[in-house]
Order: C-alpha cells, then sequence, then structure tokens
C-alpha cells in the first residue's frame, strides 16, 4: 500500500483544515482496501466561526450519506466538541438516543447527520482521526491467533481492543481503555473484526500512518499466506444459462419482486468454488460486520438443483433469525445477497444494479480474506448472535429502507436490439431512467454517454447471426442474471426500388435484417422470458405494414411478416404469461436515414417547408425517437399488464392508415 498523498494537491487547500481532510479522506476512499462503500470515516476538530463572528471548538466529522471516494468539505457537519465529550461521559445511551443528541450538536442545522462514530473521534484528542476497515487488518483479526499476530506487528504502539458494536458502547469502550493512557505513545487503535484508527496533529501524518500500519499486515500476509488464494479457469457452460435464469427467479420470489443477478466466473470467484470446503466457508461469515448491512451474514451455496439451494437458503436465514431476534425485529426478505454456485464461480443478487455492485465488490475482498484467513490457521468471523445485531441495527437498518419507492423497471432485465442509434438509443435510454437492467445490442458502437450508465452493458453484434447473437445472449445473462422486456428493433430501410428493378441480394438481406433477426432474437430469448418477472416484448414494424408505398417492396413485406410472427408469438406465449405487442412508427425525423440534405429534399418533392414536411400528420406534430420510447415503455409497464397482440400506430394519425 502506498501513500497518495501529494503536497501541491495538499497546499491548493490554502491551510483551511476542513479542506485537508477532505482531500485526505478521499486519498483513503481511493483504495478499496481501505475503504469499501461508505465505510471507515474520518475527522479534524477546528474552530467554527458563527454569525456574530465568535468562534466555538467544533468537530468535523464525515457526516451520513457521504464516501470517502467523493467527500467534499460539505461531507464534514461542525459540531459543537464540548457537547460531544460530555456524551462521552454518560454511562449509558441507547442509539436512537444518541443519534438524536448528535442532531442536537450540530453546529449547521443543514448539515448531514454526524457518523455513529462522532462520539469516539471526539474523545481521540488529536486534531485528525482517521477510520478505515483495512482488509488486512481485519483479515488477521478473523483468525484464531489473529490479536496474538496483530501484537507482534504493532507492539505497543497500537493499542488492540476486543470486538464491540460500533456507536456510543464503542465510544465508551475505547474512553474506558484509554483512561490511563499517554495518548502520545500510541500511533493507532485496531478493533478486532471492524477496523483501524490512526490520529495525528497533521493530516498528512494520520494518513501515512493508516498506510504504513495498514502495510504491515499486507506484508505479513503476503509472506504467510502466500499462494493461498486459489485461481481457475472458469467451468460455466451456455447450458447453465437456463439454470442461472431459473435461479434469478427463485431468488426474487424470496425478495418479492424483479432481482438482478449476477454471475461472477473471474479466476478468483472460480478458483474459490473449486475449493472442497467452499460451502461450509461461505457460511461462516463476512469480512467485517458492517458488510451484514449490504450482504447479510452468510451466503447460499448453490449446486445442480438451483431451486432447492434457494429454498435451503430460505430455511437457514428464517432460522437464523428465529435464534436471536427480539420482539422489537421484523425478518428482512430472506433472499442470498451472494452465493457460492460451487465449481463454477460466485453469484451474487440484489433489488437494483447499485446494491449488487456493492455485493459484488464486498463478495471479491470477503472471498480473497477467507483464503488467506485458512492459511493463518482457520476464517474465523464474528458469532452469528453478533453479526445479526449489526444487520438488524435500525441505526444501519434506517439506511436501506428504500424499496417501497423502486422504479417501475427497477430490478428487471430488457434487452433492445439496433440500441445505437434512433429508437433502439431512445428506448434503452426511457428503460434505464425508470430502473431497468438494459443489455443493449447494435452492430455499431455506442456513443460515450450512454457507455457511461452504469446499468448499460453494451454487446456488439450482427443480428442477423446466430452464434453472434447466443454469445450476446450469454455475455447479457451472466451480467444481469435473466430477460424480463424485450425491444425488437434493429432494422434499415433499404434504397427505393420497384419489385422489377428488386435484385436477390438486396430482397434476401432486407428480410435477413427486419424480419429473419427479430426471429432469431425471440426464439433465443423466449426460454429465458418464462423464467422473467412480467415478460413483455415490443415489436417494432412500421407504418409500411398497414399502408405500403411503392418502391419498398422488401421492407414492406419483410415488416408486414414481422407483425404476423408477433401475432403467432402472442398466441403461442400467452399461456406463459408473455405478452407481445408491436407499434408502427412513421416519419420520425430524428433517426439516422434523415439526414438535414435528405429532409430538406423530401420536404422540396412535396413543395413544403423542413418545418411543414415534419408536421404532415393528422395531429400536426413532429414524431421523435423519445415519443417512441415512450408508447414502448408503457407497453412493457404495468399499465399495458392485460394487453397482448396489439398493433398501435406511432405516427401523429397518418390518413392511409386511418
Amino acid at each position: 500500500m502506498k501513500s497518495l498523498w501529494k503536497e501541491s494537491e495538499a497546499k491548493a487547500c490554502c491551510g483551511d483544515l476542513v479542506e485537508l481532510r477532505a482531500y485526505s479522506s478521499r486519498l483513503m476512499g481511493a483504495n478499496p482496501d481501505l475503504v469499501l462503500h461508505g465505510g471507515g470515516n474520518t475527522s479534524v476538530k477546528a474552530d467554527w466561526q458563527d454569525v456574530f463572528g465568535e468562534s466555538t471548538k467544533a468537530l468535523f466529522v464525515k457526516g451520513s450519506g457521504w464516501d470517502l471516494r467523493t467527500i467534499e468539505a460539505a461531507g464534514f457537519p461542525p459540531t459543537r466538541l464540548d457537547y460531544l465529550l460530555r456524551l462521552g461521559e454518560l454511562k449509558e445511551l441507547d442509539d436512537s438516543a444518541m443519534m438524536r443528541e448528535l442532531r442536537l450538536a450540530l453546529l449547521d442545522p443543514a448539515g448531514p447527520t454526524p457518523s455513529v462514530e462522532a462520539i469516539l473521534h471526539a474523545l481521540i484528542p488529536h486534531r485528525f482521526v482517521d477510520h478505515s476497515h483495512a482488509d488486512a487488518v481485519v483479515t488477521i483479526s478473523n483468525t484464531p491467533d489473529g490479536e496474538a499476530i496483530l501484537q507482534e506487528l504493532y507492539g505497543s504502539e497500537v493499542l488492540i481492543l476486543p470486538y464491540i458494536m460500533p456507536g456510543f458502547i464503542l465510544a465508551r469502550q475505547v474512553a474506558e481503555a484509554t483512561a490511563n493512557l499517554n495518548w502520545a505513545e500510541i500511533r493507532g487503535i485496531v478493533l478486532m473484526h471492524h477496523g483501524i484508527f490512526t490520529f495525528d496533529e497533521e493530516a498528512r501524518d494520520s494518513y501515512e500512518t493508516m498506510i504504513e500500519l495498514v502495510s504491515k499486515a499486507e506484508h505479513y500476509l503476503e509472506k504467510k499466506a502466500d499462494g493461498a488464494v486459489a485461481s481457475e479457469a472458469p467451468n460455466f457452460t451456455s447450458a447453465d444459462l437456463l439454470q442461472l435464469s431459473k435461479l434469478r427467479k427463485a431468488a426474487g420470489e424470496l425478495f418479492g419482486g424483479p432481482v438482478v443477478v449476477r454471475l461472477d466466473t473471474n479466476p478468483l470467484a472460480a478458483g474459490f468454488a473449486a475449493r472442497e470446503n467452499a460451502s461450509e466457508l461461505i457460511q461462516r461469515g463476512p469480512l467485517t460486520p458492517d458488510h451484514t448491512i449490504h450482504a447479510k451474514a452468510f451466503g447460499a451455496v448453490i449446486e445442480k438443483d438451483v431451486i432447492s439451494a434457494i429454498r435451503d437458503f430460505d430455511k437457514t436465514y428464517q432460522d437464523y433469525f428465529q435464534l436471536h431476534s427480539g420482539e422489537e425485529h421484523h425478518m428482512l426478505d430472506t433472499m442470498p445477497r451472494y452465493g457460492i454456485w460451487l465449481d463454477k464461480g460466485m453469484v451474487y443478487f440484489a433489488p437494483n444494479l447499485k446494491r449488487l455492485q456493492i455485493v459484488e465488490d464486498i463478495s471479491g475482498h470477503t472471498i480473497k480474506a477467507i483464503q488467506q484467513g485458512e492459511a493463518l490457521g482457520g476464517w474465523q468471523a464474528l458469532p452469528r448472535a453478533d453479526l445479526f445485531d449489526v444487520e438488524y441495527w435500525e441505526l444501519e437498518q434506517a439506511k436501506l429502507k428504500n424499496n417501497a419507492d423502486r422504479a417501475e423497471f427497477e430490478g428487471r432485465v430488457a434487452l433492445v436490439s439496433g440500441a445505437a442509434s434512433g429508437i433502439g438509443r431512445a428506448s434503452a435510454e426511457a428503460l434505464l431512467e425508470k430502473g431497468a437492467a438494459v443489455i443493449a445490442v447494435d452492430i455499431q458502437e455506442l456513443a460515450d454517454d450512454l457507455l457511461e450508465h452504469p446499468a448499460l452493458l453494451p454487446v456488439q453484434c450482427d443480428v442477423t447471426s446466430t452464434d453472434q447473437l447466443a454469445a450476446a445472449l450469454e455475455q447479457g445473462l451472466q451480467h444481469f442474471g435473466g430477460i424480463d422486456l424485450v425491444v425488437s428493433n434493429a432494422g434499415s430501410f433499404p434504397a427505393s426500388a420497384t419489385i422489377e428493378e428488386l435484385g436477390d441480394q438486396d430482397w434476401e438481406q432486407t428480410l435477413a435484417l427486419n424480419l429473419g433477426s427479430h426471429m432469431k432474437l425471440l426464439r433465443a430469448c423466449i426460454p429465458f422470458l418464462k423464467n422473467g418477472f412480467d415478460p413483455a416484448v415490443v415489436v417494432v414494424g412500421s407504418k409500411n405494414v398497414p399502408a405500403p408505398g411503392p418502391g419498398a417492396g422488401a421492407y414492406s413485406a419483410a415488416k408486414a411478416g414481422l407483425s404476423q410472427l408477433a401475432r403467432v408469438a402472442a398466441l403461442e406465449l400467452g399461456q406463459h404469461g408473455i405478452r407481445i405487442n408491436t407499434i408502427h412508427p412513421n416519419a420520425v425525423y430524428d433517426t439516422a436515414i434523415w439526414t438535414e440534405e435528405v429532409l430538406a429534399s423530401r420536404a422540396a418533392h412535396y413543395k413544403l417547408s423542413v418545418e411543414e414536411y415534419k408536421t404532415r400528420n393528422i395531429l400536426r406534430t413532429e414524431l421523435k425517437s423519445a415519443d417512441v420510447a415512450a408508447v414502448i415503455t408503457a407497453l412493457l409497464g404495468r399499465d399495458f399488464s392485460k394487453t397482448t397482440a396489439a398493433q398501435i400506430p406511432v405516427d401523429g394519425g397518418n390518413e392511409r392508415v386511418i
């Protein structure tokens, strides 16, 4: 572990202690081996000046909801230091009362709620305090001889304390352990199974002490656990994809709605899944108890019968809850958040992509730590009773009560073909906005702004190729776990040619893309749609189906065949709850084929201005891709849950169609 401190960047803080605190905090947050998804907290003691120009001694401590990776000065709400110190002298203070008092201690009422560790930060007399859940330190502490090893590594310069719940009781533990301590004699505090604190009068020294102490633990693991982390090629085949979609469906039923699932077959995950005792290790407990908030206290074990694996986890979790709960507890959903698919890899479960990424990151760090811990005598996480206390800690649970406000398509997976431009791109954007995870398929590369969305998986694919489609589906299913929604949109409008002029190649290419590719895509998706949540398909047809024009024989015939294909699919798939509807757009002018030159030429042909040409429909309105996408997402959504085999024009009203 290397220091990331740059004196030039520190000087840019212009001596502002809170800005400097934010800068060094971001350095910690930049390293996931120190800080992972909101873990850890930092503070600085400095003067707060009020509107009268009077100064108050304050503790600026990380606020709830801020992440050390990106935290700014505003993320450190000022609190009255003397008030926090008085709170630290109390013998008892329950969690709810503590949080109320922390709000009362705020000097800026608009600031975020101070960290639950604020009182502890106040009790440490140094100006800068850094706290991380460093993987290496916690890994060593999760072994039978962990305390002795850490004592040997750090000697008398680090105080090592047994695990206790975070919050007020942890602050009291530290206060009692340091009552007769000369703070000048120690450089840090290790909390077993939890993390490490460092502190100093200078920001750089506090941060670099953290780097130094954690590096000692890392070097020890490199020496004593060399080769412990297994690495192996995955043993996953395309035949397992259907089982993965069934696993997702069963997990979602436990959760109470659609979820996203990811199969991780990287060498680290595959190596862990191949260990003889992997099924037992995955249930021993997480790297730190804080992880139970996101990932629960243990994982699922998945073998050939994926449905049974989910049922087994459900029963085990219910038994765990009954054993450790009291009257004040209400059981959370029983869906696992991670699991080991024996001999294949790791599987992650979550209600949305943000949560999925958190679970994946936590699991990656955990399985590495478990294997290192095994090399040091055995992985020994906290007892489940302690893990339960954190998982059901009221202060943390309050942060996660957001499921009631789920976006319409949250947890659902959509596949959009022809997603690089026009209607396909607009559909992908609309689905993302409504919370869906999107597999965006196109033969062209997607634009950078679309690629930046974390819930979008771009897949370059020629949809007329059965093999490429199969590979695209494999990639998408492994990434999201299933398919619920399909927007079958890929197509092109060929150059005008009468039937007399139409060549065999042009005819075959047009049918292959505008009809054949849709059949191949639908055929490939059907097995997974059967395991989907409220599965639905929208086929993008054309005005040319009810109102063909001369010179468009191949295109019109392909789109007419596509409409018939969709109607047959609706008849065949209705018994599985899969809805198939078709839209017929016309004159959508912000698509690739309508360049300024083409628009000007067509408008001139009709002796109209470009604006008049764009609105020459019954409603005198201009249609854009986003307008079509709005109809598509509506058809995929709950408002049309009782509609299938519909043929809907999206054309502003066309006289020939009417």
